[in-house]
């Protein structure tokens, strides 16, 4: 998915769920603050959203212009509607949300996670197309470590997988590194 994808999976969401505001959780996310993102880091072809102020319509979305629907077959790409829930963040996320919007959006706005916030998501979720996603936006210069590690100590949580997330971080670093 390109920026161009993003900003009409979050208009035809937007409409769909009536809002004018949508969340951006996923690898996606990565677009509103990098619109030019390497390439290894848009590989995903659907953009995990929610409508920012009714959240409980992901479904609408996801029923609409999810994964095998006549959208996602027309245009090769949809979004993946999620709920609020579905990524762990950081503390204080929401103030530090990237706004993505413009002529493409048509008057919604996308608010993408910031380059940290979406790291320190996938760290948790620990899969390991999640650490690559990690490690190639390490190596490509599009984070910092020490950032995301600041922020990983503050999700709520118990101290055994925030541990483990950190200790994740730690070994993308050093791979990162190590490819250099």
């Amino acid at each position: 998915m390109n920026r161009a994808q993003l900003e009409h999976v979050i208009r035809a969401a937007g409409s769909i769920a009536e809002d004018d505001e949508l969340i951006i959780i996923g690898s996606q996310s990565i677009l509103g603050s990098f619109p030019d993102a390497p390439k290894a880091l848009l590989v995903s072809m659907d953009a995990d959203v929610y409508p920012r102020n009714y959240p409980d319509r992901w479904d609408l979305i996801d029923g609409s212009i999810g994964e095998e629907s006549p959208f996602h077959k027309s245009f090769g790409y949809y979004a993946q509607g999620v709920g609020p829930g579905a990524a762990t963040l950081a503390a204080g996320w929401e103030d530090r949300l990237v706004e993505v919007s413009g002529p493409r959006t048509r008057g919604v706005t996308g608010w993408c996670l910031d380059i940290h916030d979406l790291l320190v998501s996938k760290v948790f979720a620990g899969r390991p197309k999640d650490l690559d996603f990690i490690a190639t936006a390490i190596e490509a210069g599009l984070a910092n470590v020490e950032t995301c590690l600041a922020l990983a100590a503050t999700v709520d949580g118990d101290s055994a997988r925030i541990n483990l997330a950190i200790d994740r971080l730690k070994s993308a670093r050093a791979r990162s590194r190590d490819d250099n």
